[in-house]
């Protein structure tokens, strides 16, 4: 009876060691990305690899854009001096309160946005799911524009739950090896703007959200 009982014990003692083993690699939850088609990438500013099979579409010294065609997926990576001032502006449209993660020992700001093209008038069920990812160091700014077509089949969500954070955004952010370059654009040459006028119309947002509203009324 005695060895009947340390025969049950053993045996307690594998199944536990084994569902330790399936937890601990996510097999029953499907996270096995070990055959997952990638394909890597490498700018000027930044490199490391999509998840799918992408195909460079624009190629400029400090953005280009890739198009996954198969899961209609289109990737923008760009660089400016201050993405920080970008972020602020997007937060009149209605952009804000990002996620934020660590990958490789740069930290991330990630915001999920929709939007609709042409004149509008499409439902939300054919609107572009957006996810904005942003980094910014001392002296340089880094982005990642995700944008998922109104038909593309992938689950997405407006939070980090859903199959386009986990299954495309998360894998991308861990692999990204940021560059820093010289001549990086200035934020305010691509609104065709001073840096003079740039910088009072920031002051103008920042106003605006420590919550004095009044200070953009008549500026559209």
């Amino acid at each position: 009876m005695e060895n009947k009982n340390i025969i049950i014990a053993v045996a307690i003692i594998v199944i536990i060691a084994i569902l330790g083993v399936i937890f601990a690699t996510g097999i029953l939850n499907g996270n096995d990305k070990s055959n997952v088609e990638t394909t890597p990438f490498n700018s000027t500013f930044m490199e490391g690899s999509f998840v799918g099979n992408t195909k460079l579409a624009e190629d400029n010294v400090y953005m280009q854009s890739y198009e996954d065609k198969e899961n209609k997926i289109t990737y923008n990576i760009s660089t400016v001096d201050d993405s920080d001032s970008l972020m602020d502006i997007y937060y009149l449209q209605g952009i804000s309160n990002p996620e934020q993660r660590t990958f490789n020992g740069n930290d991330w700001n990630i915001y999920f946005a929709q939007a609709v093209s042409g004149d509008g008038n499409q439902s939300s069920s054919e609107a572009m799911n957006i996810i904005i990812c942003q980094s910014q160091s001392e002296k340089q700014g880094y982005l990642i524009y995700v944008i998922f077509a109104a038909d593309s089949k992938v689950n997405f969500t407006l939070n980090t739950y859903g199959d386009a954070y986990i299954d495309f955004i998360e894998p991308l952010l861990e692999s990204v090896t940021l560059k820093e370059t010289s001549n990086v654009p200035k934020i305010y040459e691509e609104f065709g703007v001073s840096e003079s006028e740039f910088n009072q119309q920031m002051d103008l947002i920042k106003q605006y959200k420590a919550g004095n509203t009044s200070v953009l009324e008549g500026t559209g």
